[in-house]
C-alpha cells in the first residue's frame, strides 16, 4: 500500500484548516454583527433613550471581548477606555469600564481591537451628537424665550404710548380747548372788536385766529387719541382718516368687512396707528392728490389689512433702503406693532409709482 503524497494535506490536517477557517468567519461575523446591531441602535439614539442604549452597546461590547460586564463612567472618571467625540481634538465624552482591561493593547487580536475601536467611536459620535442637539435645543428655548419677552415688553411700551396720549388728549380737550373755545366765545360777543392790522390789506380777525386755535386744537387732540377709535372702532375710525384724506382732494376707495366687527383693542389701536403713519406718508411722498386704496378682509384665517396709493412714491433714500430695519423709522415702526400682535406687515414701493402697505394678522391673534 503507498503513502499519502507530501504534497497534499492529510485528512486531519485538512479538518483542522477548516475549522480554522470556520472560526475565522465565525469571528468576522461576530464583529460585523456586533457593529450592524450597535450602530442600528446608536442611529435611532435621541436624548431620552441615550442612556439606555448606551448601556447595552457597553454589555454588548463586553460580551464580545469575553468580559461578563462593562458599565459607562464620566469623562473625568480615572479609569477605562475613552470613547471620544469625533474631530481632531478627540475630546472624551465618556469612559467604557472593563474589569481587568487597562487598554485596547490588552485585547490580543487586532481584528477584535480594531471592532473595539470601531463600536468606541461609534458611541462616542453618538454622544457628541445628542450633546450638540440639547445644546441647540436650549439655545431654541433661550431665544424664543427671549422673543417671547421683547414681544411682551414692546407690547407693554405701546400700551404705555397709548395710554399717555389718551391722557394728553383729554388733558387737551378738557383744558386748552375749552379754553379757546371759551376765548373765541368771548371775542365774538364783544362790541367793537378790532380786526389785528385793520385798515391794512389781510387784517385778521381775533375771533378768526382763536377759531384757528380751535380747530388745531381738536386736529392735534384727534391725532392723539381719535374718540371713534374707543367709542365706535376700528372701521368708524379709518372712514374719518379716509374722509380727511378725500377732503384733501385724493380719491379715496374704501373696501372695509362687516362694519360690526370689533377686535381686540391692542389689535384696534396697532392697526389704526400703522394706517396713520401710511397715510401720513401718503401725504408727504405721494406728491399730492392721488387715488388711494384702504381695504380690510376678514378671511377664514387670517385678518388683512391694505393701503396702497398710485402716488409719486417713496424718495430715493427710502427706496435705496429697500424698506431695511433702521433706515426708514416710520416703516420700522409700522413693523413692530405687528410683530408685537404676532403678524407681519409687507412695505412696497410699485414698478413705477406708488406704494403698498399690506398688514397681515393671523385670524386668532386679531378677535
Amino acid at each position: 500500500m503507498s503513502k499519502p503524497d507530501a504534497a497534499f494535506p492529510t485528512d486531519g490536517e485538512t479538518i483542522a484548516e477548516l475549522r480554522e477557517l470556520y472560526r475565522a468567519a465565525e469571528s468576522r461575523a461576530a464583529r460585523l454583527r456586533l457593529l450592524s446591531v450597535s450602530g442600528r441602535e446608536l442611529a435611532a439614539v435621541d436624548p431620552d433613550s441615550l442612556t439606555i442604549v448606551l448601556a447595552r452597546c457597553a454589555e454588548r461590547l463586553a460580551f464580545f471581548i469575553g468580559h461578563p460586564a462593562a458599565s459607562l463612567a464620566p469623562a473625568d472618571f480615572q479609569d477605562g477606555l475613552p470613547i471620544k467625540a469625533p474631530g481632531p481634538e478627540g475630546r472624551v465624552v465618556a469612559r467604557l469600564v472593563v474589569n481587568d482591561l487597562a487598554s485596547l493593547d490588552a485585547i490580543a487580536n487586532a481584528e477584535d481591537r480594531d471592532a473595539v475601536r470601531m463600536q468606541l467611536e461609534l458611541m462616542g459620535a453618538t454622544i457628541d451628537r445628542v450633546e450638540k442637539d440639547r445644546e441647540r435645543s436650549a439655545l431654541l428655548e433661550t431665544l424664543t424665550e427671549r422673543e417671547k419677552r421683547l414681544e411682551l415688553l414692546l407690547e407693554k411700551v405701546f400700551t404705555a404710548q397709548e395710554e399717555e396720549r389718551r391722557r394728553v388728549s383729554h388733558e387737551l380737550h378738557d383744558g386748552v380747548a375749552q379754553t379757546a373755545t371759551a376765548l373765541a366765545r368771548l371775542l365774538e360777543s364783544s362790541q367793537g372788536v378790532r380786526s389785528v392790522g385793520e385798515g391794512q390789506t389781510g387784517a385778521i380777525a381775533p375771533t378768526d385766529v382763536a377759531r384757528g386755535l380751535v380747530a388745531e386744537l381738536r386736529r392735534v387732540i384727534a391725532g392723539l387719541r381719535p374718540t371713534l377709535l374707543d367709542d365706535l372702532g376700528l372701521l368708524p375710525a379709518l372712514h374719518s382718516l379716509a374722509e380727511a384724506l378725500a377732503a384733501e382732494g385724493y380719491d379715496v376707495s374704501v373696501e372695509l368687512c362687516d362694519g360690526d366687527v370689533r377686535l381686540a383693542p391692542t389689535v384696534e389701536t396697532a392697526l389704526f396707528r400703522v394706517a396713520q403713519e401710511a397715510i401720513a406718508n401718503i401725504r408727504k411722498h405721494a406728491g399730492g392728490p392721488c387715488p388711494v386704496t384702504i381695504e380690510i378682509k376678514l378671511e377664514d384665517d387670517a385678518f388683512t389689512f391694505l393701503i396702497a396709493d398710485r402716488g409719486r412714491g417713496p424718495s430715493e433714500a427710502t427706496l435705496a433702503a429697500g424698506g431695511r430695519g433702521g433706515h426708514n423709522v416710520g416703516i420700522d415702526v409700522m413693523k413692530e406693532r405687528m410683530a408685537a400682535l404676532g403678524g407681519t406687515l409687507d412695505w412696497r414701493a410699485g414698478a413705477v409709482s406708488g406704494v403698498t402697505v399690506e398688514a397681515r394678522l393671523p385670524r386668532e391673534a386679531a378677535q
